[in-house]
């Protein structure tokens, strides 16, 4: 691990992958204290675009050329070791930094830093902490895992002491990060491929909380979240549905729309009512973390609860893409029996005529292991199609197939390629319907594949 204080003995930094979304906030951070930095990519994207207009070269492609004049060169985990970027930097004795490190190298340069954590929701919960902040005037710095409409991107240099960034327990990243505050939203079975077993997910939550130096904020409806913090002598708050935790929702009922609407309460007192503009009982969960934490930063009540009415979500969390011919087209980012659930039964809740699932498994490990979970989970919607397993990282040791799980799963059909499954579920799908593509990898291409299907439909019936 690199010393805290490598920053203040250089001045130049180059960022191999600096597109990405846990990179790009981080180097407008660096540039915001005066760094110069470089960076390159393999790919165009918006993020680039908001890299270049800070003034930051970004050479496309690697080379090792790309490197000249860098004095610490930051990568993310998805570079391979043989990249030509972090060759070079060996061979010149340009001392390397992964991405997880550098978030705990830029973290302990604020004094309030917030990290939340949790198998579920980081992403939400960080993105609604943060609309919540900005929108009470706390001016943080932010870096969120995907993009917040209302900053316009995945993260935002504040001028305050207060920092709000997601903390990844995958591979135990979140244990380079020393918080002030952290948020645990819960303890799950996920990342069997490297935990082995709950037990050690519940030890290393417990090291990251042991880490934090001010307070934690937890789910107190959780049991493996308690288990994970206790011994701990740090002030624990505790957020959930039952009423003996510090924060929780009472009087939940449906609002208009898609929306949640809950009191929120503090120990037997009402602070406000929340009108959440995101649907689900996961929502309810992780805006209660988010206002706990918000409360105990000591942001009004009224501000917090505008800011939630106000948050409509993140991108690929439940992120609507349009409604052609009647049939609405939505994306999620869901690939966790857990989240498939929290997704699918707020979907099911909708008013829907019927739910289309469109599932992308996302790695052989986590198909195998959790393979009679997934099959409950899409047993949910009216109707659930599978693509193959994704193998991200993996090789199929595990023998395990897209058509094992559609056998567990009613009515389940599966197809290689996201072609046939948009001509497939836009030939069967009726207005009223809801087509919902869910995975943590690239399956929202096929949700716009069915988009521009739809369009070319119903092409003066687009709204």
């Amino acid at each position: 691990m690199q010393h805290d204080d490598i920053l203040d003995k250089i001045s130049r930094v180059h960022f191999v992958g600096i597109g990405g979304s846990g990179m790009c906030p981080m180097a407008e951070i660096l540039h915001h204290e005066g760094f110069a930095l470089s960076g390159s990519d393999t790919a165009e994207s918006d993020t680039l675009e908001r890299i270049r207009a800070l003034g930051i070269p970004v050479f496309m492609g690697h080379r090792a050329e790309n490197i000249a004049g860098a004095q610490l060169v930051v990568y993310t985990a998805a570079v391979k070791q043989d990249n030509p970027e972090l060759v070079a930097a060996r061979q010149q004795s340009i001392p390397l930094m992964e991405r997880s490190e550098m978030l705990g190298v830029l973290s302990r340069r604020y004094k309030n830093t917030v990290a939340v954590s949790g198998t579920h929701g980081k992403t939400t919960t960080t993105a609604m902490l943060t609309q919540i902040l900005v929108g009470c005037g706390a001016d943080p710095t932010a870096i969120i895992g995907g993009k917040l409409p209302y900053i316009g991107g995945n993260g935002r240099v504040g001028h305050t002491e207060t920092m709000v960034c997601e903390a990844c327990e995958y591979v135990d990243t979140f244990l380079h990060l020393t918080p002030a505050v952290s948020i645990i939203l819960n303890v799950d079975a996920d990342h069997l491929d490297y935990f082995g077993d709950l037990e050690h997910i519940v030890a290393s939550f417990h090291q990251f909380a042991s880490q934090t130096t001010k307070a934690l904020i937890i789910n107190g409806d959780d049991a493996n979240t308690r288990k994970a913090v206790q011994g701990i002598s740090l002030p624990v708050i505790t957020f959930g549905l039952d009423e003996s935790n510090d924060y929780y929702a009472a009087n939940i009922a449906p609002a208009a729309g898609v929306r949640e609407h809950f009191t929120l309460m503090h120990r037997g007192h009402a602070l406000c009512d929340i009108a959440l503009s995101v649907p689900g009982r996961h929502n309810i969960y992780n805006a209660l973390a988010a206002a706990a934490t918000a409360h105990y930063l000591g942001m009004e009540p009224g501000g917090i609860a505008q800011s939630l009415h106000q948050f409509t979500g993140v991108h690929r969390r439940f992120e609507v893409l349009g409604e052609y011919g009647g049939i609405t087209v939505a994306d999620d980012f869901a690939h966790h029996p857990t989240e498939l659930t929290a997704t699918l039964q707020a979907a099911m809740a909708m008013g829907f005529h019927q739910v289309w699932a469109v599932f992308q498994p996302h790695t052989f490990s986590r198909t195998y292991l959790l393979l009679n979970d997934f099959a409950k989970a899409l047993s949910i919607p009216d109707h659930a199609v599978l693509s193959e397993i994704l193998p991200v990282r993996e090789t199929n040791t595990y023998n395990i197939y897209a058509k094992d799980l559609a056998d567990k799963i009613p009515g389940c059909v599966w197809f290689s390629t996201f072609d046939e499954i948009a001509d497939y579920v836009v030939s069967k799908a009726q207005p009223g319907d809801l087509l919902l593509t869910l995975g943590g990898g690239d399956v929202y291409k096929c949700a716009h594949l069915i988009v521009d299907k739809l369009k070319s439909l119903h092409p003066n019936e687009v709204r």
